[in-house]
């Protein structure tokens, strides 16, 4: 996995041996992006199962808890655990066929997710008109999938349409995905980008110089409340404010019908030296008291559509999202 704390300066990749260190990278930043996230889970899962070599059900657990509990939000993560455990279920009593299959399950996850963001990106360009200027936050690109991206899947496909397209990325503080990820891939693509500052998009859209919105997700509940990096919300409000579509581009296995409204998606809050300090500079003092929620929540109401690779979703969501899934 290339490691993402580093990016845009340097590009370093990392060779992931355990699940233990799978785990470890996705707790430290080194992998994010729900998706990214997902297949990673499903690769730490299967380098946890081929290395068993005492009590197979008992070790699968021990695999199974300490991935499960490195980043609560992104549901894409225990999407991911759940097929995982449905293979393990079923070839268990089998161990060197089990090890076999649990590969299989990781690669064909790691597959699918590239043609999912492809399809969500098919879909999605057809919301973004020729000639205009989509606002993105954090990064939803391939470097939070497993290739292509969803957000970023959107603004490919529509560039891959011959569409004139320009993108402003938000800096996504503290962790500076968007300037530091979200840029360096657009720039990697040729597609043009201009870097602002969280606290300038009221202004941009004020200037009548964003024409559409297109984010990521980690988990959409079941009446369409989206949970996504912190700042989405504001982003939102802005958009509602601004009469600016706001589209999430987002694969089916980010929307958890478990979750009745957003109120109950869990929300994970981070070390507060994120805030603190950058690289190793400080910023502020550190006995400093801090807030550091990772993610927010976008109510329902504030969307305009939700781009799958099944389909694009428009109001009533609660009803769209029934059906997708029956």
């Amino acid at each position: 996995m290339i490691d993402q704390r580093l990016l845009p300066v340097e590009e370093k990749i990392i060779v992931h041996k355990s699940y233990k260190d799978i785990a470890e990278s996705i707790k430290s930043m080194v992998i994010r992006g729900a998706p990214a996230i997902g297949v990673a889970t499903a690769m730490g899962i299967a380098l946890g199962v081929i290395h068993i070599k005492g009590d197979l059900e008992k070790e699968y657990k021990v695999i199974r808890d300490t991935l499960a509990e490195t980043r609560p939000t992104a549901v894409n993560l225990f999407w991911a655990l759940n097929r995982m455990d449905k293979v393990f279920n079923t070839f268990k009593k089998k161990p060197n066929l089990l090890k076999e299959k649990i590969i299989a399950e990781a690669k064909l996850i790691d597959r699918q997710d590239v043609d999912i963001n492809k399809l969500i990106g098919k879909n999605g360009q057809t919301l973004i008109k020729n000639n205009t200027t989509v606002l993105t936050h954090c990064n939803a690109g391939l470097l939070a999938t497993a290739g292509y991206g969803t957000a970023l899947g959107v603004i490919r496909a529509a560039v891959e349409h011959n569409k004139n397209i320009s993108v402003i990325a938000g800096e996504t503080r503290p962790f500076l995905q968007g300037a530091r990820l979200t840029v360096w891939e657009l720039q990697k693509d040729n597609i043009r980008v201009k870097l602002a500052t969280d606290n300038m998009i009221a202004y941009l859209m004020q200037q009548g110089l964003i024409n559409s919105i297109v984010v990521g997700a980690d988990r959409i509940a079941k009446n369409g409340d989206v949970a996504n990096k912190i700042g989405t919300y504001s982003i939102a409000v802005l958009a509602k404010y601004h009469k600016i579509p706001f589209y999430v581009a987002a694969p089916l296995s980010t929307i958890d019908i478990s979750k009745e409204t957003g109120n109950e998606i869990p929300i994970e809050n981070r070390d507060k030296n994120e805030v603190l300090s950058f690289r190793g500079q400080k910023i502020a003092r550190d006995e400093t008291e801090v807030f550091n929620p990772a993610f927010d929540i976008s109510p329902h109401n504030l969307i305009t559509a939700i781009i799958t690779e099944k389909k694009i979703i428009y109001p009533d969501f609660t009803r769209e999202i029934h059906n997708l899934f029956n």
